[in-house]
């Protein structure tokens, strides 16, 4: 299987940064093929609601950052892991940018799934989508469950589906073996 690991840690001598190395590692050893992106060193510039990955370049942000070279390894993948320590009760703003560049991989058009409006699909695939949380000290049930409900939306809307969260409490190689299961 071939998973992508966006790593949202923008501390690269973390704790939760050795844990999401730890992961891409064990997941290798057990023969999937892992890329693992920390995305503290892109140049992410970030939506500005400009629509031009929709009128002026189709399916390509407009800002022409690295944002496109993502977007073309999250369709290459068929696992997308999202992986930051928890911050004020949600992921770190570096996944929330790269998240909010995904949008030029659905059209501008509105379709009704399931009774509620979402863009329709611009690919005939897209992958799966996993979760990997660091929590803090100040982290509580709460935050987490909000957390798990909103990177769950995100993945509706990006015609995926949330199908794996853990939190760091568990170990690397215990999570890696329940990712490659819920795949």
């Amino acid at each position: 299987m071939e998973i992508l690991i966006l790593n949202g840690e923008p501390d690269a001598l973390s704790a939760f940064d050795g844990y999401v190395h730890d992961l891409a590692e064990r997941l290798t050893a057990i023969d999937h093929e892992v890329r693992l992106v920390a995305l503290r060193d892109l140049d992410l510039k970030g939506c500005s609601g400009c629509f031009g990955c929709w009128v002026k370049t189709p399916g390509e942000c407009a800002k022409r950052d690295d944002s496109a070279t993502v977007c073309s390894s999250m369709l290459a993948s068929d696992l997308v892991v999202l992986a930051s320590p928890m911050v004020m009760g949600f992921t770190t703003a570096l996944l929330k940018r790269v998240a909010d560049q995904m949008i030029p991989l659905v059209h501008p058009y509105i379709v009704i799934d399931d009774g509620e409006m979402h863009h329709r699909a611009r690919y005939d695939r897209y992958p799966l989508m996993g979760l990997v949380l660091g929590a803090g000290p100040d982290t509580d049930a709460e935050d987490l469950e909000i957390t798990e409900t909103m990177w769950s939306r995100t993945a509706r809307n990006l015609k995926s589906t949330l199908v794996f969260t853990a939190v760091t409490d568990r170990s690397a190689e215990e999570v890696a073996h329940a990712l490659a299961a819920a795949a």
